[in-house]
């Protein structure tokens, strides 16, 4: 019997060949069924970058459903395939009429008249580069939803084998503070963070939980990253250079590397 991953390839013709991606459809499917995403909700995606979480939104929300899918990010951000390309292969398949994509769009000028069923924030908070702006987002969901749900890498690891991404995004995050780039970690926000700024915005927290994520791809990615920028830390004060060089021995340590958790939180106003 086929699993859901294969299913879904199967049935949309996406990611046939793509192994990566089938291992993070995985990841998604578990966040989405956890959301309770059910048939005909209209869906705003905020930070949906190459669309991980957007397909299995719109799968869930069937024919008679809608997601808005909207990013900061142009069309010629990331890799291996940059949005553009990503965005366009989902548009070709069977869910692209289902989902409506806004890059290079930013939520607080962004036009909206509707009222959505749900606004999901799924890996998107790193990418913010200060609590005001993620602040600000918060309160304006207060005029257009009822319910969000939020997913993000949960530092509090639960296995030595996660040390190491953890690691690796205390040293980005540093690495942000220091050098300016366009990293996906620009500033880390952990659980007790996003409850206090959705209750400044006017939700209250209705469940929480954690999700495994450990075989994920991300951890290895995110150590790789950080290695390829080591050098880079040379500017920064002595202290800062001393404390990345303990974060770097610790994150290669010869253990075996698994990927952070996930945690999920759902509000309501």
């Amino acid at each position: 019997m086929k699993n859901r991953v294969e299913t879904f390839v199967e049935k949309y013709q996406l990611y046939k060949e793509d192994t990566i991606q089938q291992i993070q459809l995985e990841h998604r499917f578990n966040l989405v069924e956890t959301f309770k995403i059910r048939k005909g909700m209209h869906v705003l995606e905020i930070g949906c970058g190459q669309g991980d979480t957007t397909v299995v939104l719109a799968d869930m929300v069937g024919k008679e459903g809608k997601v808005v899918a909207i990013d900061i990010a142009s069309p010629n951000y990331g890799m291996p395939f940059t949005l553009g390309q990503a965005i366009e292969r989902i548009k070709q398949s069977e869910l692209g009429a289902r989902i409506d994509f806004h890059l290079e769009t930013e939520l607080l000028n962004f036009p909206i008249t509707q009222q959505f069923d749900v606004v999901v924030l799924s890996h998107c908070s790193w990418y913010f580069e200060s609590e005001q702006k993620l602040a600000d987002y918060f309160k304006r969901l207060r005029h257009i939803t009822k319910r969000v749900c939020f997913a993000e890498w949960d530092l509090r690891f639960s296995d030595l084998s996660q040390r190491g991404h953890f690691c690796a995004v205390t040293i980005l995050a540093l690495y942000s503070q220091f050098v300016k780039n366009d990293g996906n970690i620009q500033h880390v926000f952990g659980e007790s963070q996003i409850v206090n700024l959705m209750a400044e915005a006017g939700f209250t927290l209705q469940d929480k939980e954690t999700i495994d994520a450990s075989f994920l791809q991300d951890g290895l990615w995110e150590m790789d990253y950080a290695t390829s920028i080591q050098n880079e830390f040379n500017q920064v004060p002595s202290m800062i250079q001393a404390l990345v060089s303990n974060y770097y021995d610790v994150m290669n340590e010869n253990i075996d590397k698994k990927s952070l958790n996930s945690f999920v939180l759902i509000f309501e106003s």
